[in-house]
């Protein structure tokens, strides 16, 4: 017996429509009536045009740029949905914004992170679906339940499918420390050895190579990280890979593609191969390139839409 709401509803904020309609697709459900807007002085406004009283209610939102802009909405629309008298409230957040502050790194900084999860939470969210958090500790802010889908099982297939007959070939790199862990998992599900580029970062988005842990003389090697933002770092590991350690080629893939600033261009002028987006955040209007791809998120979300939403186990889409 479900308990918590009648039937399943999905609506969307401005910030990603096309993956919520592409998860709704996929389990072959309308996109929920609702107009989410800005009056002339920037303030948004949220409209639901159903009814969703004892509703179990997903509400499908990135918090991508405009970062506050798309915080708010969501918020809002939460705030909607409780006073709507919706059974549940599902925040599903494939990109987390403000994730990357998530501690001190320096006196009187604030953990923005936790700022968020407390106003999600003192909204009316019920639980949060999300995807690749950058500190998975983040759920801990959280006083609700909260379900951090990882993008990697997305890449695995695809290099899998690519790369898997010439495993001995390839290696996996982890762009920092930080992201061993990630890498080392990715690594194993695809039956290649690991590398580590070791940097320092001397100010906000700006980083050094300092040396690679690892031999990459000779191999195609795949960097994984969870968001590329200015691409700086991630272009500086890919040229370090090839000029210092030896490496032929070089592909990235990292589940959120930001994007900001000369990210484009710079990873126009670097000399990786190929770089792999989930579609968490919508693409650049107007912007392509041959060298960016991206792979859909919405299938993984919809399936776990749909196990929560039965109340079954989550726990098989981490594997």
């Amino acid at each position: 017996m479900i308990s918590h709401g009648k039937d399943l509803k999905i609506f969307s904020g401005n910030s990603n429509r096309a993956l919520a309609e592409a998860i709704c697709k996929e389990l072959r459900l309308p996109l929920g009536d609702l107009e989410c807007g800005h009056f002339s002085d920037g303030e948004c406004f949220v409209s639901i045009y159903e009814t969703v009283r004892g509703s179990d209610v997903f509400v499908i939102q990135s918090t991508c740029s405009p970062v506050n802009d798309s915080l708010m909405e969501l918020l809002v629309m939460i705030d909607a949905f409780k006073r709507a008298s919706a059974g549940r409230i599902t925040a599903v957040i494939p990109y987390f914004g403000y994730a990357r502050q998530d501690r001190k790194a320096k006196p009187r900084d604030p953990i923005s992170a936790k700022l968020v999860a407390n106003m999600l939470t003192t909204a009316g969210a019920d639980r949060v679906l999300t995807m690749d958090l950058h500190a998975a500790q983040i759920q801990g802010f959280f006083d609700i339940p909260v379900d951090n889908l990882l993008g990697s099982p997305l890449f695995v297939d695809y290099f899998k499918a690519r790369f898997g007959d010439d495993a001995d070939n390839t290696m996996v790199v982890s762009p920092d420390v930080g992201s061993v862990a990630r890498a080392r998992s990715f690594a194993q599900k695809l039956g290649m050895s690991m590398a580590i580029v070791d940097k320092r970062r001397p100010k906000p988005n700006s980083s050094e190579v300092s040396s690679i842990i690892g031999d990459v003389q000779g191999k195609r090697v795949i960097l994984l990280d969870d968001m590329v933002d200015t691409a700086g770092s991630l272009c500086g590991a890919a040229k370090a890979l090839v000029e210092l350690g030896g490496a032929t080629e070089v592909f990235a893939c990292a589940s959120h593609g930001v994007l900001s600033g000369p990210a484009l261009q710079r990873l126009e002028e670097s000399v990786i191969k190929e770089v792999l987006f989930l579609d968490t955040i919508p693409g650049k209007p107007g912007v392509k390139s041959d060298k960016i791809k991206y792979l859909s998120a919405a299938p993984m979300l919809a399936d776990a839409i749909s196990f929560i939403y039965h109340e079954d186990s989550v726990s098989r889409l981490f594997v």
